[in-house]
């Protein structure tokens, strides 16, 4: 998998190369041009980290025009939920802090390679808040909202309320004392029996439930 660091500050790039090399090929692009000589090259990448000083709004749909299938990530120093909203509106998938830690970096790509976004908890909420359609109680019943979950044992219930809470796999298996490698077989059971593609689609499903639906 291609990896483009699209940054002008070496020091950055480095930062983020050294977190990720070991996952990917990874291609350094100090400026919008030299990330352009990529394009024109017709050299195809999976996955782009841009940091924010570099790139608008059209820069991004120009970028979406030229590589389709790209996993755009913008890493921004002052990152605010506005700004993330509006990028995700343009298919940007993941919207975070520049200086993450090499941990959590890790994470949020292994997060975008597995098909989800990667947010902050209170980008999540403000974008399901944003997108979740409001239910009218007296149109649609009951049980039609809760059946996705019916098949949920308790624990897959509460794995899928921390996600909804925008807590990694990492936190959750912290939080409920079990393992990652646990709470990765709960959400693919979670997913699987929900008919939900990511933690982004699960948490709006979340989101249509509640208050209704209960957690162990």
């Amino acid at each position: 998998m291609n990896l483009i660091l699209c940054c002008s500050s070496a020091a950055l790039r480095e930062r983020w190369s050294t977190a990720l090399d070991p996952m990917f090929s990874t291609h350094q692009a100090a400026s919008l041009d030299d990330l352009r000589i990529f394009v024109r090259q017709q050299l195809s990448f999976d996955l782009l980290l841009i940091h924010r000083p570099l790139i608008d709004f059209s820069a991004v749909s120009y970028i979406k025009s030229r590589q389709p299938a790209c996993k755009l990530v913008i890493l921004s120093d002052r990152p605010n939920e506005t700004e993330g909203l509006a990028f995700l509106r343009l298919g940007v998938i993941g919207y975070a802090n520049s200086y993450t830690n090499a941990r959590r970096l890790q994470e949020g790509i292994r997060t975008i390679v597995n098909g989800s976004v990667w947010i902050s908890q209170n980008l999540m909420y403000a974008l399901i808040a944003q997108t979740a359609p409001s239910i009218d109680p007296t149109t649609e019943p009951e049980d039609a909202r809760l059946r996705p979950f019916d098949k949920l044992s308790d624990r897959e219930l509460q794995i899928a309320d921390l996600v909804a809470q925008g807590l990694s796999n990492s936190e959750i298996a912290i939080q409920l004392d079990i393992t990652e490698r646990t709470v990765k077989a709960h959400l693919g059971a979670v997913y699987a029996k929900t008919s939900t593609k990511g933690r982004l689609a699960l948490a709006l499903l979340m989101r249509q439930a509640a208050p209704h639906t209960s957690y162990a």
